[in-house]
């Protein structure tokens, strides 16, 4: 096994270690692929998955809801059975989430106001397809655009394996571009070819993937835009070192540049956590690359819970773990994280595999500003008013219309506070 370090880190030093989100070449990149793909369209789009990668220029790069339907016909039978139980998951945690958000009616001064929430008509989901396919971001994006009552939902993953294009079935996707990168957003936001403009492009990717959403945010709706994957576990000597180590590692196999830190008061736990860490990472398959991303993040020993707390509101990380003796105590008030996970049987992974909240959430700090994909990404508040008795709004309206030099803004206040003579407004 390659030398394995655990090192003790200063909140400081994870912060001036975090990778820098995009830099300016990437951006560039980015931008230059998506002004061709709105320029030229499919061709455009075909000629970039080419030179990327992603099509050889003779394979299908699009797939409808038939190919997805005999896809998820083809796979293993017990493959089928643990995607569709996480979609069942994932979608009633979305549907409660739906539930919970009404229209809203209320009386104002002369009538009535209030909102309506209406989904987007289109949603482009993106999935990664590097190293390994996916499937679980198909389904949390794909399924919480469709609960939110998205009209039409289109997926982009590159060289789409069977299990990705069986996902996206169950899904309920409509279909499935095959190619990948910053040409995929780029056709999911202008559409090419089969695939059409979609009002709202979400899910995970690669630096270009994020670059290309960043330049698109305005013209589409966007989620948050995705760094390195991140983990902080918040432990005291009531947790146990090798569930603690287990998670660590399960976080750190993402990517060298994954974040996964252990904040402790306790230098005794961290010892254990040291041990079971080296202990479990033989024979680990992905052990080069989490040894590489445990060496670079390290744990954080904290004064009290107190300090440990201000640790993990200056991070901010994607996931939040908290193993102590009152974790409920030290969550209360809420704490910046894309997502929290309370108790040591709460690990992190349930919720990379559909216990039902969404896995896509904020990196990078992300988290002290926006929250993670929901049904709340893809509805908008449509608000309206009915107003039956402009009396008691027109006065002040004009007021407020000249005090800003606006004239017309006054006058069409004042035309509707004349009153009716039976049943007709006054015109005069």
């Amino acid at each position: 096994m390659t030398e394995f370090v655990f090192p003790e880190r200063t909140v400081e030093d994870l912060l001036a270690g975090r990778r820098e989100l995009l830099d300016p070449a990437t951006r560039k990149v980015a931008r230059d692929i998506l002004a061709r793909v709105e320029r030229e369209g499919e061709a455009g789009l075909l000629d970039l998955a080419r030179q990327h990668g992603d099509w050889n220029g003779s394979d299908r790069w699009w797939f409808d809801r038939a190919a997805c339907d005999e896809a998820l016909s083809s796979i293993d039978a017990a493959a089928r059975e643990d995607l569709e139980t996480m979609a069942a998951q994932v979608r009633s945690f979305a549907s409660a989430q739906r539930a919970a958000m009404v229209d809203i009616d209320t009386v104002i001064p002369g009538g009535r106001a209030g909102h309506t929430l209406l989904p987007i008509d289109r949603a482009g989901c993106y999935a990664p397809g590097g190293r390994f396919p996916l499937p679980s971001s198909v389904l949390m994006t794909a399924i919480t655009a469709r609960v939110a009552g998205v009209r039409e939902v289109w997926l982009a993953t590159p060289r789409p394996a069977p299990i990705m294009l069986a996902a996206a079935a169950i899904a309920g996707a409509d279909g499935v571009l095959g190619i990948g990168g910053a040409q995929a957003i780029g056709a999911l936001a202008y559409g090419a070819g089969p695939v059409p403009r979609c009002d709202a492009v979400v899910g995970p990717g690669n630096r270009f993937v994020t670059a290309a959403k960043e330049a698109l945010a305005g013209s589409v709706t966007i989620d948050s835009l995705a760094g390195p994957s991140e983990l902080v576990v918040v432990a005291d000597d009531t947790a146990d070192p090798a569930w603690v180590a287990a998670d660590l590692i399960a976080q750190a196999e993402h990517d060298t540049d994954a974040m996964a830190v252990l904040v402790t008061t306790s230098h005794r736990l961290l010892q254990a956590v040291r041990k079971a860490l080296v202990a479990q990472l033989v024979e680990l398959p992905t052990a080069a690359t989490a040894i590489a991303s445990l060496g670079k993040s390290g744990a954080v020993l904290a004064a009290d819970l107190a300090a440990a707390r201000e640790v993990v509101n200056m991070l901010a990380p994607e996931h939040l773990e908290v193993m102590l003796a009152d974790e409920d105590g030290f969550a209360a008030g809420g704490l910046h994280a894309g997502a929290v996970f309370l108790g040591s049987r709460s690990a992190e992974v349930f919720g990379d595999y559909g216990a039902g909240p969404n896995h896509v959430l904020p990196t990078s700090g992300g988290s002290r500003r926006a929250a993670g994909l929901s049904v709340f990404t893809f509805l908008r508040a449509r608000t309206w008013l009915r107003i039956d008795d402009p009396a008691a709004l027109a006065e002040n309206s004009a007021r407020l219309a000249r005090l800003e030099g606006l004239e017309g803004h006054a006058r069409a206040a004042e035309l509707r506070s004349r009153g009716m003579v039976n049943g007709e407004w006054e015109t005069a």
